[in-house]
């Protein structure tokens, strides 16, 4: 069985910084590309960022391109999403899935990111 456990969110002023981190289980990881997903309050999923198997290959959202990093560690089975220069409109819910689309596929149960002063 997938289970996939996110944490680090939390309460960050307008300007800074967080490590998202998924711990991965029940399957074979390092096989997987994975994504980062987020779900604002009132709004849709949004897709944010993905990573492929290896790690070699990565591919962001214009609205977080230059501020987020996608990273992972096969031998820990863990993907990470480092958040710089954190703006308002990043607060969301943050999921982790098992694939590049963050759709279709499983999701953790988030952790909760809200950006304010």
């Amino acid at each position: 069985e997938v289970q996939l456990v996110e944490s680090g969110g939390g309460l960050v002023q307008p300007g800074g910084s967080l490590r998202l981190s998924c711990a991965a289980s029940g399957f074979t990881f390092r096989l997987y590309g994975m994504s980062w997903v987020r779900q604002a309050p009132g709004k849709g999923l949004e897709w944010v960022s993905a990573i492929t198997g290896s790690g070699g290959s990565t591919t962001y959202a214009d609205s977080v391109k230059g501020r987020f990093t996608i990273s992972r560690d096969n031998a820990k089975n863990t993907l990470y999403l480092q958040m710089n220069s954190l703006k308002a409109e990043d607060t969301a819910v943050y999921y982790c899935a098992s694939c590049p689309s963050g759709a279709d596929c499983p999701r953790g149960q988030g952790t909760p990111v809200t950006v304010s002063s």
